[in-house]
């Protein structure tokens, strides 16, 4: 398992981790890097109209190893079990958290990721029904919104979310952009208190 504070420094320095099939962890911190716009999010006409009947619930951090486990039940997974471990430590620890989609008590997709400050830093998502990826998607950039979060972290950016508003930014003005994010005296979740400058200091 990876050092919890070893792996939140390393957020705040701009890198990142990504497991290998043998145990092994490689860091990365590419030159260019993939960010969803919380004030600008853009949600596609089509969509938008849907996100008014779903037939979703919508969750906060009740389920964070399961929805861990539904982003590496697939064929080419970089969420190793050192990954796994990592995140739930720091799920234990108040940094980590899940937005999780649930039809009829079943969970059918969700997202999660490391918040520090007002920097959200999304790792992976899942969905076992048509949609509730880009449901997770939606209410997770909702809350950082309302939380005034001003950072969300893609790491890289793909076509779903590019449908959103995603798009790469030079490794230096991200960097700008994610020291002033983590400064911030905001909460991803007021339940569960924890302030980067636990980190910081």
């Amino acid at each position: 398992m990876l050092d919890p504070m070893q792996l939140l420094s390393a957020y705040c320095e701009g890198a990142f981790p990504m497991g290998h099939e043998d145990g092994s962890i490689s860091w990365f911190r590419p030159p260019h890097r993939g960010i969803l716009p919380i004030g600008d999010f853009h949600v596609p006409r089509r969509f938008e109209q849907y996100l008014r009947h779903h037939p979703f619930e919508v969750r906060w951090n009740t389920a964070f190893g399961d929805v861990m486990r539904g982003c590496a039940s697939r064929e080419d997974t970089w969420i190793n079990d050192v990954i796994l471990d990592s995140y739930q430590a720091l799920f234990e620890l108040g940094f980590a958290h899940s937005a999780e989609v649930w039809r009829e008590g079943r969970l059918v997709g969700g997202v999660y990721g490391v918040a520090i400050g007002g920097a959200f830093f999304g790792e992976s998502m899942f969905s076992r029904e048509t949609q509730a990826s880009k449901v997770a998607l939606t209410h997770l950039q909702w809350r950082l919104r309302d939380r005034g979060f001003i950072l969300h972290d893609t790491q890289w950016t793909t076509p779903h979310l590019a449908m959103f508003g995603g798009h790469e930014i030079p490794c230096a003005d991200y960097l700008r952009l994610l020291d002033r994010a983590i400064r911030l005296p905001v909460l991803f979740d007021e339940t569960r208190p924890r302030r980067a400058g636990l980190i910081l200091e």
